[in-house]
């Protein structure tokens, strides 16, 4: 469920004033948080790389001409987990064959036959997603003794694409689907990830680990799973771009379950080139497509000329994320895009029947996957776990949600069944007929509020409605950088219908070259006081 700098720039460049660069003010703001050393100067990937701001087909296009390896590359983001992960916690463990499949790809390069865009890219995996040879925990010890047998079905396609599994990313315990009141970026095997742009704010859930690796560059893209609000959250907490795609468009085989009426993986990116190429290898639709990009990507702003975007603000996120959609909306107009202020309905019985739909949908799932796996056979054997050791209960000791689905009614009994039908019917009508009725691109909304705090007592503070309509009608959502609420990024989600992906990453994209709303995180201990959103 939904619900984290150093810019690596600086470190290839060697850029002083930067911030990220040693004696800059992140360097700074790192000794105070912890009092690690300053971030060594390391053998650049390749000379003018700058890894904050680089793009996949950058990277393919210097792999091509021979400036570039897939064994520097990964090796640079190495070293950055290495020196900048303990300011985050974002990273759980490496791959010890990463660098044998960068020489692999390097091999492929010099031959002329490298498998396309994700050739030699460094991708990290959330903890949810089997990886033969490597612990899948979805963060709970209980799934912490052997690995997975077999690779996720997602994983296989980065495998055949090329691409360098870097390592697995911590996430927020069971996807969020543990407690009442959790703390998101939690697990008892990776403990607590932090908000690279200021340390003691939260990254939102569940893939916390993934986004807060992106924002201090700790890999090119990494994959998250979401569930309602899971990519696209903690993609906008962070600073970074995170896609949910249609459901069905990606195999969820091998991935550690809340719903299979919802769950999806989706790629998460600095950017939407990135996002869109990574999708092009885990899509298995089984439509025939290269690992490319969707057409009209790369337009320039100049592309929004006439689209039609309805805004919905969400006042209830505050009055500086409300004027940060003010300034965003202005933005697109300025770009020749019509944007008209809309409400989607049936929210609030959206909310009332999607907990218990979940529900009784995970008790059905998480038995079928633990089957596959050693340890604890099925829902009550994890309770019991729970009860028997301590560590999952050092944050937050509740697992209230275990225990309803546990008494949750059956998948077969007819009372769910009419709550799951009324929950698709509504979903994709309050998305479908908000478009229609304003002949809309896409619907955008804030994908988050500033982080808040982190505090294991309290849990999280995360009613964040704009991710529901698209995730319970299983239909595409983006959330790309907007801005930011004094040094807390911001995301702008967009929604649009079923299978238009494509069309979403597109006109993303033309958001994102108009907005510019990307920086670097400063890797702050503590929020600066209140002034003037940028």
């Amino acid at each position: 469920m939904a619900a984290v700098a150093v810019g690596l720039g600086s470190l290839v460049t060697g850029v002083p004033g930067v911030p990220g660069a040693p004696g800059g003010r992140a360097h700074a703001a790192e000794r105070d948080a912890g009092g690690a050393p300053p971030l060594p100067d390391g053998p650049p990937p390749a000379p003018g790389v700058d890894l904050d701001r680089v793009t996949i087909p950058e990277l393919q296009a210097r792999m091509a001409d021979g400036s570039l390896t897939s064994s520097a590359l990964t090796a640079a983001y190495l070293r950055r987990i290495a020196t900048v992960d303990p300011r985050i916690n974002a990273v759980l463990r490496t791959d010890p064959t990463a660098m044998r499949q960068a020489a692999a790809s390097d091999a492929r390069h010099r031959r002329g036959s490298a498998r396309g865009p994700l050739d030699g890219i460094p991708v990290l995996l959330k903890d949810n997603i089997d990886t033969r040879g490597m612990p899948t925990t979805a963060g709970s010890l209980a799934l912490a003794g052997s690995p997975p047998r077999t690779d996720a079905a997602l994983v296989t396609r980065l495998r055949d694409a090329g691409a360098v599994i870097l390592g697995k990313t911590n996430l927020s315990e069971w996807a969020n689907f543990r407690a009442a009141k959790p703390t998101s970026g939690w697990s008892a095997v990776g403990g607590q990830t932090r908000n690279p742009y200021v340390l003691d704010r939260n990254p939102c859930g569940s893939s916390s680990g993934s986004a807060a690796a992106l924002a201090a560059s700790l890999a090119q893209v990494a994959i998250g799973t979401e569930t309602d609000g899971s990519v696209v959250c903690p993609a906008g907490m962070n600073g970074v771009v995170g896609h949910k795609p249609s459901l069905g468009l990606v195999s969820q085989a091998g991935v550690v379950p809340i719903s299979a009426e919802q769950d999806t993986a989706g790629p998460m990116a600095r950017n939407v080139t990135d996002a869109a190429l990574t999708l092009a290898v885990l899509r298995g639709d089984g439509a025939p497509r290269p690992a490319a990009l969707p057409e009209g990507l790369t337009q320039q702003p100049g592309g929004l000329r006439g689209k039609r975007i309805g805004l919905w603000r969400l006042p209830s996120l505050g009055p500086e994320v409300d004027a940060l959609m003010t300034r965003t909306a202005e933005k697109l107009r300025a770009a020749g895009a019509v944007v008209v202020e809309v409400t989607p309905p049936y929210q609030e019985r959206l909310a009332q029947l999607e907990y218990p739909a979940l529900l009784s949908e995970f008790h059905r799932d998480i038995d079928a996957y633990l089957a596959t796996r050693e340890g604890p056979r099925d829902l009550a054997g994890l309770i019991a776990f729970n009860r028997a050791h301590a560590a999952e209960r050092t944050c937050f000791a509740g697992q209230e949600l275990f225990e309803q689905a546990l008494a949750a009614p059956p998948v077969t009994d007819p009372g769910y069944r009419a709550v799951r039908a009324e929950l698709k019917d509504l979903s994709r009508r309050s998305v479908d007929e908000t478009m229609a009725a304003h002949r809309l691109d896409a619907i955008a909304a804030p994908a988050n509020p500033p982080a808040w705090t982190t505090d294991c007592a309290r849990g999280d503070n995360d009613v964040i409605p704009s991710s529901t309509p698209a995730a319970v009608a299983g239909y595409p959502s983006l959330s790309v950088p907007a801005g930011f609420v004094g040094e807390l990024p911001v995301g702008l989600l967009l929604m649009a219908g079923d299978r238009q992906d494509d069309d979403l990453l597109s006109l993303g994209a033309m958001v994102e070259t108009r907005l510019k709303a990307w920086r670097a995180p400063r890797y702050l201990p503590t929020a600066e006081p209140p002034g003037a959103s940028r």
